[in-house]
């Protein structure tokens, strides 16, 4: 992984870019030379655990007629239930195109910062603030950026909770 050389002006990747330095994140979009459109390849590419991968969802505010985004840990599956009643809204399911229309990324690529619209709600999986080094989506599937769970928590102002599928 290498610093990107150049970011599109006007692209997905230049809106994280720009995102990043507005919260105050110093941190460089890395180029990686395969794509990152699930955590388990993520993770292969950048050649951490799947929980270190930051993986961005994008869920529909049925109460609200917006987006909700939910950042995880790579590895932990995201229960509607809970994130429905930390967020009081009724919770569904984002097609491909709601999720570019609203965040303004493919899916495989969503990050968690520089969405087109604002998120009626932004959460943050507390199990990120337990690992080092996490790894997010840049606006491309293959474009990422480094952080800690802890300063992606206080940058954004995200909600960290427990939002995981308990297990069975």
């Amino acid at each position: 992984m290498t610093p990107l050389a150049e970011i599109e002006a006007g692209g997905s990747v230049a809106r994280v870019a720009e995102a990043l330095a507005g919260l105050g994140l110093e941190t460089p979009i890395l180029a990686v030379p395969a794509s990152t459109r699930t955590a388990a390849e993520a993770a292969a590419v950048v050649g951490c655990q799947v929980a270190q991968i930051a993986k961005t969802v994008v869920f529909r505010d049925k109460t609200h007629d917006t987006h909700i985004v939910v950042v995880a840990c790579g590895s932990n599956r995201i229960c509607t239930q809970k994130l429905a009643q930390l967020t009081g809204s009724k919770i569904g399911r984002a097609d491909a195109d709601f999720v570019r229309e609203r965040s303004g990324f493919a899916i495989g690529g969503v990050s968690p910062v520089g969405h087109r619209q604002v998120p009626s709600a932004l959460l943050i999986d507390e199990e990120l603030l337990t690992l080092g080094d996490v790894y997010a989506a840049a606006g491309s599937p293959f474009a990422i950026f480094r952080t800690t769970g802890a300063e992606l928590a206080a940058a954004t102002g995200g909600l960290v909770a427990n939002i995981k599928e308990d297990a069975a």
